[in-house]
């Protein structure tokens, strides 16, 4: 068991750890990474730990999660430095700039976008976390995310 010691962050040093097998080519494009129960076993961390660690490979663009699949490495065309959240985020900016969804609209719920960007859960939360804090989306309970009028629309 190597369990890492430091004053940096016990996850980051996981994720250094794994992202160092990808680049080694121990784990290769399209393989699956160990689940948050063996990267907790093999480190001897907590799970919430352990998914931290697998959590910053995919905002670092080196993996995706993928629903009913788990994580999985990305090929090296597909490796992208911005995070995948942000990619997401960019283009339901882009939908929302481009009137797919025009103000007072509701976007669809994380199920259905988590299905249309084979992303998970997680992933679409944060690229919506980055609407919210745009301030291009509010949530309105009962109704989801409702597009709001931007400033320049007033």
């Amino acid at each position: 068991m190597v369990r890492p010691k430091s004053s940096e962050a016990v996850y980051l040093k996981i994720a250094a750890a794994l992202r160092d097998r990808i680049r080694g080519g121990d784990l290769k494009p399209g393989d699956k990474l160990p689940s948050e129960a063996a990267v907790s076993a093999e480190f001897g961390v907590a799970r919430g730990t352990a998914r931290e660690a697998l959590k910053k490979l995919e905002n670092d663009g080196l993996v995706d999660s993928l629903p009913a699949v788990g994580r999985v490495v990305r090929s090296e065309d597909q490796a992208d430095k911005t995070p995948r959240y942000r990619r997401i985020a960019a283009e339901l900016v882009a939908a929302i700039e481009a009137g797919d969804y025009p103000p007072g609209s509701r976007l669809p719920g994380e199920t259905q976008l988590a299905e249309q960007f084979q992303a998970s859960r997680n992933t679409i939360r944060s690229a919506l976390s980055e609407l919210d804090g745009r301030r291009l989306v509010k949530v309105v309970h009962g109704k989801g995310r409702i597009v709001l009028e931007r400033a320049a629309d007033r």
